[in-house]
This record gives structure tokens, C-alpha cells and sequence, in this order.
């Protein structure tokens, strides 16, 4: 069985993307070296995360990280967990402003641990990324985006492409200098030629996007 380590070889991958597309290239240049490694090196829990994932979702950085806070005071853990968050009802969680919906998905992420339906790190080495979709997005408030959001800054996998994330269908159109922002499938034809560093092509283009604003404002990601 195959296993996956944390991270791909960066100089590859830009040696790779700047030969196949030219410009992208150009760009690559005007931007210089991406080096997202050390978040690579950094371990994490996948609940966890996905518990953050789902209290961040709709919120400003600072509204949410406040939600956080409260609720790690309110469990007394700084891990979010069905054991963690068993230890607090409703509407002690609710209290801390944590939404309706957003308790809801926290109970079913909950449930869905407790189960053993949630991979752990471990056994996520040994998952392709489809296989890692497959078995997250069944809990309630986890959609695609913020899996693949996990595959590419948390878990290193190289050939992830985002096809409904705005911020690298923005970069594309002022890539190609297109009219029209390009749709998913597009984007998909589009970024066939930049496997199997699609995850690297993809950082680059929400640079691309960033650089199109007149204020050098990042565009957030949920796994920062």
C-alpha cells in the first residue's frame, strides 16, 4: 500500500509549471519563489481542524477566532473533540455564539469520530485524495472546498486543483486575460497541464488573484 508523506518537492514542481505554461511562468517570475514547506512540517488533528474549519465558516478571522476561544474556555481543552465538546450541552455551546447549524455540524462531526469514521493522520498516509474526500465530506457543514483546502495546506498533497474556489478562477481570468470568470470545468480542462503539481499551480494563481487587488489584502484560506 502506498503511503504518502507530508509535502512534494518545490523546485521541482516550479521547474515543472514554468516549462508547461508559459504564462504562468511570466507570473511565476514576477512573484518569485513559493515555499509553503514549513506548514508541511507542522502535525495536526483532522477533527480538530475540521472543527475549526466548521466554527470559521461565514465568519470574519476575528468574529470567529473570538467563537473559538469561548468554546475551548467553555470545554476547558484547547482540542476539539467528541470528548471535548461532550462536556459542554447546547446551549452552553450556543452561548459561546456557535450557530444552530454550526452545533449541528459539530454533533455530527462528534458522532461520526466517536465511530471511527474519521481517518486519522496515520491512516490518511495511506489514503489517496479522493479517498480523503470521500470519507469527510459526509459530515454535515464539511464540503469539498475545505477537504481540499486540508489536502493542500495541511497534508502537502501535490496535484490538488480547487475548481469552484473563486480566488484561482480569479487568477486564471487575469492569467489568460479572459472577459468572463472561468467556470469549473474550465478551469479543469485548463489545469491538466500543470499536474501533478496542480497544488502549486494553484498557490501561485491566488497570487495572481491577490496582485489584482490594489490593496495587498491575502485571500483567506480556512487552513491558515
Amino acid at each position: 500500500m502506498a503511503r504518502h508523506s507530508p509535502g512534494f518537492d518545490t523546485a521541482a514542481a516550479y521547474e515543472h509549471l514554468a516549462r508547461r505554461d508559459r504564462r504562468l511562468a511570466v507570473w511565476m517570475r514576477r512573484l518569485g519563489v513559493i515555499d509553503p514547506e514549513p506548514r508541511w512540517r507542522k502535525r495536526f488533528d483532522p477533527v480538530d481542524a475540521l472543527a475549526r474549519a466548521i466554527l470559521y465558516q461565514q465568519l470574519s478571522g476575528k468574529a470567529a477566532a473570538t467563537i473559538v476561544a469561548r468554546v475551548e474556555t467553555a470545554i476547558g481543552s484547547d482540542r476539539l473533540h467528541a470528548d471535548t465538546l461532550g462536556r459542554c450541552d447546547d446551549a452552553t455551546l450556543r452561548a459561546c455564539g456557535v450557530s444552530g447549524n454550526k452545533l449541528l455540524a459539530l454533533r455530527d462531526l462528534s458522532l461520526r469520530e466517536s465511530q471511527g469514521e474519521i481517518p486519522d493522520l496515520r491512516r490518511m498516509a495511506t489514503m489517496d485524495n479522493d479517498a480523503i474526500i470521500a470519507a469527510l465530506v459526509p459530515v454535515r457543514g464539511i464540503g469539498r472546498w475545505t477537504v481540499e483546502m486540508m489536502l493542500m495546506f495541511r497534508l502537502g498533497r501535490p496535484d490538488v486543483l480547487p475548481v469552484d474556489d473563486l480566488g484561482i478562477r480569479k487568477g486564471l481570468q487575469r492569467l489568460d486575460g479572459l472577459e468572463a470568470m472561468p467556470t469549473p470545468k474550465q478551469l479543469q480542462v485548463r489545469g491538466e497541464r500543470w499536474g501533478p503539481y496542480r497544488t502549486y499551480a494553484s498557490f501561485y494563481l491566488w497570487r495572481v488573484a491577490d496582485a489584482a487587488v490594489d490593496k495587498a489584502v491575502a485571500t483567506p484560506r480556512s487552513q491558515d
